[in-house]
């Protein structure tokens, strides 16, 4: 086997990756050694390796200032319908190579790096993850099983810019008093949103946009106006009370933990950004902050507000207040401009995940908002009732309040009738939605229900991680598809093309083998990069059955041991995700995976033909390169529980097969790439639902699937813990008598279809003929395609491909 290319030479052969002008080169050697000296005051003697990426990740950026500028005038020159994407999470991973990718530098920035000896990709490697999103705060070490907190800013971030003169005031607690000339919130605790400006490049277009992420400071005199000496320094540290609202992100993935602490921050962003609209949308002249707009009936026609989950809920009566008491407008002025501009994306239909507020949390932090959340309802009910007259119970389950044991808010019911579009994030979801969670609203406003399949970035998801595959297709099909994935449609006709079929074969191996590195330095297991890599990555959760994934694990290695001689197909299966921290069963799913790779891993007899790893601390950057080395991809969750997902079509694009259940976007990926290229099995969502009925009996497949019950009695025996024989009871007890999920309902045909992936991987020809169907069919799953659509079905707006100036153009 060819020694691989290099990375260095790998980059220097891409197009895709910009040319290294001898010019580009000379400037970013010069503005690297400046920075070097001037922004972070150090010589080549002492500078170290953070230091050498501090003044890279400056450099770039440098390339982003007079983009970012320029696109902000450009937007108040046009003043355009802007959107506003609200969520508490944004899972960003790395900028600096995303940025490079996207500004054509990284041909030059590698050759600059280069000549002054050193290394970008080690450079790179310096960056922390953005921590905004989940899993980022509790890691979970597999062996060592430890959480420890993500301080991915300890260092500093290059790529965010505060803001402080745009600090706005957020009020908590207080009361209401109702006056002839409207309501006043008064006696409130503020604490003031710092925002923070992170620029979000388009590909190659020149445009910048911005994400602005908000923290919180204690106003000057918090505490201190009536302190008395013995309580000052008191008074000075209580800051940090009000300073915690931003200090740490909630890290349940599908679990709603109703904490004060959450619905403040939940609040606060709401606030913040909502003052934040409303100043731009009176301003909208570049450089001028006297108010030209005032009349807020235009406001839909320039501000769309989309929700990202519930979380941001609280937009909606925080915008009717605005409206009417601040602005004293009519509430049915206000109610038909407030529904016009927000609409509200559901991410899961796992009960446990929905957002329910108790009444007595909002009177005491948000009152005002819990009257208008009553007044919105009344009227809500009112509607309701006349279009179903004495239908008692429809009233009861379209209540925006739920009654019984404590009073609560049901944010989602709240977002529906508060917006004017809902959407689902893959088609089997939407219909999920419209048939089951949603019905009773669907029936009233079918209009209001719509699907938008999730999609993943082809420049990160391809471009950046997978550049040995980028570079073979475009030279099958040309670079266009990085801008129109649907191009990707054009490799059908390669399909038996001798040299694809050889050269994506062999861009797999070397992305084996390289991952291969990475594994051995950080687990000290021996790889065989010709096994297969089966990987599964994901949350820890039950409905995502990872507890499935180890079950076909412990049956594999026992029919290994019961035939050694036979020609099995050598697996390597990892397994990655974070757990939540105050979940248990998951923590114990990954101390069981670990547990079997201990035994798996350390069997002469199995030898190298079976290995199994927790991949741990999983993150953006390891799925950047986890994804282009995997053969095969688990989406294995019980029909009708996964929304989406997204990994599912990362894998895809990046030339993994599937093996997979009928759930989320898994159903459209068998529509594109045609079923017969994924490794499909299990229930349907009507199976489900019938054995629902029906009731299900672990017990009696248990009894009836030798191999499953001795893959159950291994793991309840002890031999995975022999130190600790009943360590895994709880798993077994789950299992066996309160299983939400079904695991062993799918474990027979999940092992019949693994027997059909061991077959096809034998013959590598065939494999990598279902491989390019699937690359072929992955286009649909561009996040262009999803936020074109967002853009022109929900916020009335038409995407547009125009590239504004670069900076140094005349305008």
């Amino acid at each position: 086997m060819s020694r691989p290319l290099s990375d260095h030479d790998r980059r220097k052969q891409i197009s895709v990756r910009g040319l290294a002008g001898v010019e580009n080169v000379s400037d970013l050697k010069t503005n690297f050694n400046r920075h070097l000296h001037f922004t972070l005051v150090k010589d080549r003697n002492v500078a170290t390796k953070r230091d050498y990426y501090f003044a890279l990740a400056n450099t770039v950026r440098d390339h982003l200032v007079g983009r970012w500028i320029r696109t902000q005038q450009h937007y108040y020159e046009k003043d355009p319908k802007r959107v506003y994407y609200l969520s508490l999470e944004f899972y960003m991973g790395r900028t600096l190579q995303n940025t490079m990718v996207n500004l054509a530098m990284e041909n030059a920035c590698d050759e600059a790096t280069y000549q002054l000896g050193l290394d970008m990709e080690e450079l790179e490697e310096m960056e922390e993850d953005a921590g905004l999103g989940n899993g980022g705060l509790g890691r979970l070490a597999g062996r060592s099983h430890v959480e420890e907190a993500d301080d991915w800013l300890r260092y500093g971030n290059p790529w965010e810019k505060a803001r402080p003169e745009y600090m706005r005031p957020v009020h908590f607690y207080g009361r209401t008093e109702h006056h002839p000339d409207g309501v006043k919130w008064v006696d409130t605790q503020v604490v003031l949103a710092l925002p923070y400006d992170t620029p979000v490049p388009g590909y190659r277009n020149n445009v910048v946009n911005t994400m602005r992420l908000w923290s919180a400071k204690a106003p000057c005199e918090f505490n201190l106006k009536d302190f008395n000496i013995g309580g000052y320094i008191q008074a000075v540290l209580d800051r940090n009370l009000a300073e915690n609202i931003s200090r740490v992100l909630y890290p349940n993935d599908n679990f709603f933990e109703g904490k004060e602490l959450r619905l403040k921050q939940e609040y606060f962003v709401v606030a913040a950004t909502l003052q934040d609209i409303i100043r731009r949308f009176k301003a909208s002249k570049f450089g001028s902050r006297e108010i030209v707009r005032t009349d807020f009936s235009k406001l839909p026609e320039k501000v769309a507000i989309q929700l990202n989950d519930t979380h941001p809920a609280m937009a909606i009566p925080e915008l009717m207040r605005v409206l009417v008491d601040e602005e004293k407008l009519q509430w049915e002025k206000a109610w038909d401009i407030c529904v016009r501009t927000c609409a509200y994306t559901n991410h899961t239909v796992l009960p446990e995940a929905l957002e329910r507020w108790p009444v007595p949390l909002l009177q005491h932090l948000l009152p005002r908002h819990l009257e208008i959340i009553f007044e919105i309802n009344r009227r809500h009910l009112e509607r309701v009732a006349s279009l179903y007259p004495g239908d008692v119970d429809r009233l009861r389950r379209m209540s925006l309040v739920e009654e019984g044991g404590q009073k609560r808010v049901n944010m989602a019911h709240l977002c529906i009738v508060g917006s004017h579009a809902v959407n689902g994030v893959a088609r089997i979801h939407s219909d999920i939605l419209k048939a089951t969670v949603f019905k009773d609203f669907y029936e009233m406003d079918p209009h209001k229900f719509q699907n938008k399949t999730n999609g993943i970035t082809p420049r990160r998801w391809l471009v950046m991680c997978n550049p040995g595959l980028a570079e073979v297709i475009a030279e099958k099909i040309g670079e266009e598809f990085i801008r129109d994935l649907d191009q990707l449609k054009k490799l059908e006709k390669f399909v038996n093309d001798e040299a694809l079929i050889r050269d994506i074969a062999k861009v797999k191996q070397e992305n084996k083998l390289k991952f291969s590195v990475h594994l051995e330095e950080h687990y000290k297991v021996k790889i065989n990069p010709n096994s297969m890599f089966d990987i599964q990555v994901k949350r820890i959760h039950e409905y995502k059955r990872q507890l499935l994934n180890c079950l076909h694990i412990i049956t594999y290695y026992n029919r290994i041991k019961k035939e050694p001689n036979k020609q099995w197909t050598p697996r390597t299966i990892m397994i990655g995700g974070k757990a939540a921290p105050g979940y248990h069963t998951a923590k114990m799913i990954i101390r069981l995976i670990t547990a079997i790779g201990e035994v798996v891993n350390n069997d002469p007899v199995v030898g190298d033909r079976l290995k199994v790893i927790f991949l741990e601390n999983y993150r953006v950057t390891l799925a950047e390169k986890a994804v282009p080395a995997a053969d095969l991809s688990e989406q294995i969750s019980t029909a009708g529980t996964e929304a989406s997902g997204t990994g599912n079509m990362k894998f895809m694009l990046n030339g993994a097969l599937t093996i997979g259940t009928m759930d989320g976007a898994n159903v459209e990926m068998a529509e594109e790439a045609g079923e017969r290229n994924l490794f499909i099995f299990g229930m349907r969502v009507e199976d489900v639902e019938a054995m629902d009925k029906k009731g299900y009996n672990a017990s009696e497949y248990y009894n009836r699937i030798p191999e499953l019950k001795q893959a159950m009695d291994q793991i309840a025996g002890g031999f995975f813990s022999p130190k600790q024989p009943d360590l895994f009871k709880d798993i077994v007890d789950m299992l066996m008598h309160h299983d939400r999920f079904k695991v062993f309902a799918d474990y027979e045909d999940y092992i019949k279809c693994q027997e059909k992936v061991n077959a096809l991987y034998k013959n590598p020809k065939e494999w990598t003929k279902k491989v390019i169907h699937n690359i072929a069919g992955s286009g649909k799953f561009s996040s262009d395609r999803t936020i074109a659509q967002y853009a022109r079905e929900i916020w009335g707006v038409e995407p547009s491909l125009e590239k504004i100036p670069a900076p140094d153009d005349p305008q």
